[in-house]
């Protein structure tokens, strides 16, 4: 039977310490913190939380919404930055189902409204195809088209002594 070599006995010798010291190794604490370049990002410990960055003049990356089947067809479920707003308008809730935006336009004439939307939709480069109203509700409709198939509906309802804006725009149109 033959005897190991001294030198492979001690190479074998010095794996088998290796592997049994790094799987019992211990963590020790720096004596001082690590100095870091202006401008770094702090390093994280286990279990700290992320910063998060508190400009306020920061602006959120803009999010592409979702879309929605309805009886006029598939829509966004948001309108893009760009799209004309009747000046004073904001964001409200009436419950009638789904729609791009629904818009208050405070105690204004939905006919004013309406003729806002027509001239600011052709503005945009869209065909208006219809304007009508008032129905016997005294709403007024508004359809456009554009390249592509978009479309686009703006109902104007006067509701309760303020004048409301439901616009549906069409999943076939650009989101930017």
């Amino acid at each position: 039977m033959r005897t190991p070599r001294p030198s492979r006995v001690r190479a074998f010798s010095a794996a088998v310490l290796l592997a049994l010291a790094s799987g019992c190794s211990s963590v020790d604490k720096p004596s001082r913190p690590p100095t870091q370049s202006p401008g770094a990002s702090p390093t994280l410990g286990p279990g700290e939380p992320t910063p998060v960055p508190t400009d306020p003049d920061a602006t959120p990356a803009a999010t592409i919404p979702t879309q929605t089947d309805t009886d006029w067809g598939r829509i966004w479920d948001g309108l893009p930055t760009t799209f004309p707003a009747y000046p004073g308008a904001r964001p409200t809730e009436t419950g009638e189902g789904p729609a791009s935006a629904i818009l208050d336009a405070g105690a204004v004439e939905p006919a004013e409204v309406a003729a806002f939307y027509e001239s600011a939709l052709e503005v945009e480069g869209l065909g208006v195809v219809s304007s009508s109203g008032p129905r016997e509700d005294g709403s007024w409709e508004v359809e456009a088209v554009g390249d592509a198939g978009c479309g686009i509906r703006v109902t104007v309802t006067p509701l309760g002594g303020s004048t409301v804006v439901t616009i549906l725009y069409g999943a076939a149109c650009r989101f930017s």
